[in-house]
């Protein structure tokens, strides 16, 4: 009976044990799970971009979300925007050359900033063989043209 009793105990632990193992694995599972959840939704949203806005009239802000196709080779004339904007490139290469500042090339994926005013120089699509899409957010305390000729361009245009 005394063996019987040892027997009894000895498989209780083992139970025990045994049930502290799958718990423990269960608990395991669901903190890995969890934790691959958490990585999941990091994932899903970024700051992609962040910017300080130079002092705007609160009282007549829009925004206005533009987007820019460029295809294989194409740019645009040298413009400006009365408005700061915000580019983020959808697809492609982009070329940008603000008058005063060197080069630039952003890539998809990619976001920059364009002060009010600045003279776009270059503005177009990096590659010959592809095409480039930017969505271009204009944040404006005014209601006025999106862009305009660069100043150089209107001069000449007038002559």
């Amino acid at each position: 009976m005394r063996e019987r009793r040892i027997r009894m105990s000895a498989r209780r632990v083992m139970l025990t044990i045994a049930s502290s193992f799958v718990l423990a694995g269960g608990c395991l599972v669901m903190t890995r799970a969890a934790s691959e959840k958490t990585q999941e939704k990091a994932e899903r949203s970024r700051v992609a971009f962040s910017h300080d806005l130079p002092r705007l009239m609160g009282d007549k802000l829009s925004v206005t979300i533009v987007e820019v196709n460029y295809g294989p080779g194409e740019s645009s004339a040298p413009h400006s925007h009365p408005c700061p904007v915000i580019g983020y490139v959808l697809e492609g290469t982009l070329r940008t050359q603000v008058k005063g500042e060197p080069e630039a090339i952003y890539k998809a994926g990619e976001s920059f900033y364009e002060a009010p005013n600045g003279v776009h120089m270059v503005s177009g699509n990096a590659s010959d063989k592809e095409r480039a899409r930017l969505l271009a957010y204009f944040v404006c305390d005014q209601h006025s043209p999106l862009s305009v000729a660069a100043p150089e361009n209107k001069s000449v245009e007038e002559k």
